[in-house]
């Protein structure tokens, strides 16, 4: 028998603005292996997932699940390794790195049928979080049948130097488009354009209303957009409603702009969705859920890009199990590019 010392972190209080410490209690509990039923393991959480979609199911009103309850471990994906297993077999044994969405928590009791065994071997574990993970899932599912990139196209994509737009405009990128990528500074810009192979890029902090950002859009999208990956929606999607050509695709994959208090009650703005009529353009919202299912066949595509560095990513790594709400606050302040992780 043995026994470890546990430390969670709860969600205990719903935030009106911006999620930070205050929204979250440490527990501290003891995990005793006798209790690890048959199909079970205890893993030990290395490397914790901090993404958008958890503010999301902070609101108090349902999205497309229930609220995330109060009063319990904050959900999120994990990666960590087997320590304990109530019967070794030929899918898993102790000391397997695995994927695991068992949440904040430093130790986790877990159903083996919920893990997926990740190989150190072949790439590193942490592309599970994202290159490899849900966020690659949204990018590769969401711009290929919803987006439908045709050669020479113009894709412009916002967000685009966080966990899924650099997945986004790589694949565009592979699929021959011209590629416009937004982010919030120079340095992540030219990140986009030295290393990911962006064509042109704009920081959108300058240019702060939709009008600038459709003239700046009008000098780099000189031929229009034909699709747009939506990662934060506000002005920059308004000034984008500006630019779409005939039949253009637009494809909403997250709102982080509306995040910290607007998901319920937005800004009010122009209104431009005669421009989708007059274009006969489609938006389609995505969900990465929607696409567990087929994880397996964009692993099968995607792997071996990440292996041969034909898609190149980025990992902003926290350290610290302490650091976990306040790594969720760096999101809405553009402080993280790539993937952002906490190390424990």
């Amino acid at each position: 028998m043995a026994t470890f010392q546990n430390k969670q972190w709860i969600y205990s209080k719903r935030p009106d603005e911006l999620v930070d410490h205050n929204h979250y209690t440490i527990k501290e509990t003891i995990i005793d292996t006798t209790i690890i039923k048959k199909g079970q393991a205890l893993i030990k959480s290395t490397y914790f997932s901090v993404d958008p979609y958890m503010r999301i199911q902070q609101s108090k009103n349902d999205t497309w699940e229930e609220p995330h309850p109060l009063n319990t471990v904050q959900g999120g994906a994990v990666v960590g390794q087997i320590i304990a297993i109530h019967d070794s077999n030929e899918s898993f044994k102790k000391g397997d790195w695995v994927l695991s969405y068992s949440g904040w928590q430093q130790y986790a009791i877990v159903d083996l049928e919920s893990l997926r065994k990740l190989d150190p071997e072949e790439v590193p574990v942490t592309t599970a979080l994202g290159v490899l993970g849900m966020p690659a899932r949204i990018a590769y599912f969401g711009l290929l049948e919803a987006g439908k990139p045709k050669k020479n196209e113009t894709l412009v994509v916002s967000g685009a130097s966080g966990a899924v737009g650099q997945v986004v405009v790589q694949i565009g990128k592979i699929k021959g488009c011209k590629v416009v990528g937004i982010a919030g500074s120079d340095q992540k810009n030219r990140y986009l354009k030295e290393v990911l192979g962006v064509d042109e890029v704009i920081n959108y902090k300058n240019h702060p209303s939709a009008l600038e950002m459709k003239k700046e859009l009008s000098r780099v999208c000189p031929n229009g957009v034909d699709i747009y990956y939506d990662n934060v929606g506000g002005y920059i999607t308004d000034a984008i409603f500006q630019r779409i050509n005939l039949n253009a695709r637009i494809i909403i994959c997250g709102q982080i702009s509306q995040y910290s208090g607007g998901l319920d009650n937005p800004e009010l703005g122009p209104r431009f969705l005669h421009k989708i009529l007059y274009k006969r353009a489609t938006i389609q919202g995505v969900l990465a859920r929607d696409y567990n299912h087929r994880m397996d066949e964009m692993l099968q595509e995607m792997t071996p890009w990440v292996k041969n560095s034909l898609l190149i990513y980025k990992e902003t790594i926290i350290d610290g199990f302490e650091n976990l709400p306040k790594a969720l606050n760096m999101l809405f302040h553009g402080k993280n590019t790539g993937k952002l992780i906490v190390k424990s």
